[in-house]
C-alpha cells in the first residue's frame, strides 16, 4: 500500500527560534519526520538579524528570497541577496546570512538537501524542532498570506 501524502496549514505549524536570544524564526515546513530526505523551513530574520556562522557536512543548503535583501557570507565568498534571489551554498561550507535592513524583516524558503547529520534524532530539523517555540506575528502573515495582505482574515 502507498504511503499518503503529508498535508499540513503552515497556520498550525510552530515557528522555532533555535536558541532564545536567536533573531531568526524558523517554521518548520516538511522534513525527515515527514519521510523526507530534505529539510524544508521558511526562516524569518528580524531587521539586523543574523544567523551564527554554521556548517552541514554533508548538505546542501538552499535559500529562495522571498522578500527583503541580505548579505551572505559563505567561506571566504560574500554575497547580496534580494527578492527572488536563490543561494545554494555547498556542503561543508561555513556560512551565515545576515538582513541588512535596519527596518524590514528578511523571509526565505530554506531547503537543507539531505538533512542527515548523523540521524532523524539529531538533524537540523530536530535541532530547529527542540528550540524555543515562537509566534508569527501580524506582520509575517501579512507578508506569507495575501489573505491578510488583503484585510481578509
Amino acid at each position: 500500500m502507498a504511503q499518503p501524502p503529508v498535508v499540513k496549514n503552515i497556520e498550525d505549524l510552530t515557528a522555532r527560534l533555535i536558541a532564545p536570544d536567536d533573531t531568526v524564526k524558523l517554521l518548520p515546513l516538511a522534513g525527515p519526520s515527514d519521510g523526507s530526505p530534505a529539510s524544508v523551513f521558511l526562516e524569518i530574520w528580524e531587521p539586523g538579524g543574523a544567523q551564527p556562522d554554521n556548517s552541514h557536512p554533508d548538505s546542501v543548503e538552499i535559500f529562495l528570497v522571498l522578500s527583503g535583501e541580505a548579505q551572505a557570507v559563505s567561506d571566504e565568498h560574500t554575497v547580496a541577496l534580494r527578492q527572488g534571489d536563490v543561494l545554494v551554498l555547498p556542503p561543508g561550507s561555513v556560512h551565515h546570512i545576515q538582513n541588512t535592513s535596519a527596518t524590514e524583516r528578511l523571509y526565505t524558503v530554506t531547503v537543507m538537501a539531505t538533512d542527515n547529520e548523523g540521524s532523524m534524532a539529531d538533524g537540523f530539523e530536530a535541532l530547529v524542532t527542540n528550540g524555543t517555540p515562537t509566534l508569527l506575528d501580524e506582520t509575517d502573515k501579512a507578508t506569507i498570506f495575501t489573505r491578510y495582505a488583503a484585510g481578509i482574515a
